[in-house]
């Protein structure tokens, strides 16, 4: 890596390997070579002279590439795909004269494209499986550890730590619905021409039978098997909006459990791993900042942001192509595969070492418990023969006295023992005291765990078994 020019962090500080890679240079144009081939190969097959020689020399040459020759070309070209037709002429000069034969740029460039996110896409879902079969393991182990629910992130009734977990899980296992969807529907452009039309084969072949096979055979040989119908130049900028809006959903998704885990590190009930050596601050030695938590909303805005490059550029294409969709697809697209990679580093890290502080979690649960109780209370007066809106007002206003007592005296909560002395609820300080106690009072939370993993989580995680045993993740600082 230079250290005089920028260099993106997105790829030399947060991704994998596998991603870095698979966005690199050598990458995109061994594939562009892979294409020719399979252009060649085809063209042979139906009919035109081409020998095995020249396909031959193309194959032995994918990925010998000489970067200061494309570049010393381009510069005078200004043209990256002449470029390469010429370099790669260079190291296979028997298949010079037929490579690109028939083709236009965008059979190498968005066929590339296309199976480069296709590609990404299983990456992504490898890291998607592994986090979602983290949160479920969590999930299972702490499904009856009553904790305070919040609304508006104020105290309200209680569910389980295991329960606030399913709803992580859940966004994730609909982000895999989508992706796997988006996955399974990723065709190959083809080879269709300047505008689509396969007029330069038609004048090759003059045999319109022949030319009807040509995306099929291409697509056999890249690993496809569908093909888009119609197209101009391009396949449709639908699909990039498509792919990045699948990503930016698993922003959004990992971008609320980060958030949740911040505000529960502040509780002091929750935390992200922190290494034995890790400095949460450079002033405040004493700091254990959520700073992974932290890295993943970061990320994950950059993401969401970048999926309204590619629903705009579609919006705005003129008629069968033009080109100011190219420089914006170099950027945006990987850039969104890389960061979403990053965050499920992050987020798998994360989710298989979070720290529960159980402790804290009964302390605030405690310090709340009589509002919480207050429902419980009120149905139980009323089942003895209460006036529920006149309970629910008495109730209302001994929890403003005892909100008093705690917040401007900083005196303990005395709801109950108001409750307890008011005869109008009818009720033993013994039916009362049983009210009170948390695992009464988080319904059905533990079973809902038990219920949703069972039902919809354990289906995904048996399916891709043998992806969560093959998946290692590391997060680099």
């Amino acid at each position: 890596m230079e250290n005089g020019i920028y260099n993106t962090p997105l790829s030399g500080r947060y991704p994998s390997k596998e991603m870095n890679a698979l966005w690199s240079n050598d990458s995109k144009y061994s594939t562009w070579r892979k294409l020719w081939v399979a252009l060649a190969e085809t063209e042979k097959e139906l009919g035109i002279e081409i020998t095995d020689e020249q396909i031959s020399q193309m194959k032995e040459n994918i990925n010998n590439i000489d970067y200061d020759v494309v570049a010393k070309r381009e510069a005078e070209c200004r043209h990256d795909v002449m470029a390469h037709v010429y370099e790669f002429g260079t190291k296979a000069p028997l298949a010079k004269p037929i490579i690109h034969l028939g083709a236009t740029s965008c059979y190498v460039t968005d066929n590339t494209d296309i199976i480069l996110m296709t590609q990404g896409l299983r990456l992504i879902k490898q890291k998607l499986i592994l986090v979602i079969n983290n949160l479920k393991e969590f999930a299972l182990k702490n499904k009856d550890v009553v904790c305070l629910g919040y609304t508006h992130f104020q105290p309200a009734q209680l569910t389980t730590v295991g329960k606030r977990a399913t709803l992580w899980l859940q966004d994730l296992v609909e982000d895999l619905e989508e992706l796997e969807f988006v996955e399974s529907h990723m065709k190959l452009l083809g080879c269709k021409g300047t505008t689509g039309t396969q007029e330069s084969f038609m004048k090759l072949f003059k045999d319109e039978e022949k030319v009807k096979q040509i995306d099929s055979k291409i697509a056999e040989k890249m690993g496809f098997d569908k093909v888009f119908g119609v197209s101009g130049q391009t396949y449709t900028r639908k699909v990039d909006s498509r792919v990045l809006n699948v990503l930016a959903s698993i922003a959004e998704s990992a971008s609320k459990f980060a958030n949740d885990m911040r505000l529960l590190q502040h509780e002091k009930e929750l935390e992200e791993p922190f290494e034995k050596s890790q400095i949460g601050s450079s002033a405040m030695a004493y700091k254990r900042n959520p700073m992974r938590s932290e890295r993943i909303n970061s990320l994950s805005r950059h993401v969401i942001a970048l999926k309204m490059d590619p629903s705009i550029t579609t919006a705005t294409q003129w008629l069968e192509r033009t080109l100011d969709d190219s420089a914006n697809k170099r950027i945006c697209i990987p850039e969104a595969f890389l960061a979403v990679d990053s965050i499920l580093i992050l987020y798998g890290n994360i989710s298989k070492n979070i720290v529960v502080y159980e402790n804290v979690i009964r302390t605030n649960l405690m310090q709340e418990l009589p509002f919480m109780a207050t429902e419980e209370i009120l149905m139980n007066a009323v089942l003895k023969g209460g006036d529920r809106q006149e309970l629910h007002e008495k109730i209302r206003v001994h929890s403003m006295e005892a909100a008093k007592q705690v917040k401007q005296f900083g005196k303990p909560n005395d709801l109950i023992e108001r409750i307890e002395k008011d005869e109008s609820f009818g009720l033993t300080k013994e039916e009362i005291e049983n009210a009170l106690n948390p695992s009464n009072l988080c319904g059905r939370a533990p079973h809902q765990v038990e219920e949703y993993i069972e039902n919809s989580v354990n289906p995904v995680t048996q399916k891709y078994e043998d992806l969560i045993k093959d998946i290692n993740v590391e997060v680099k600082v």
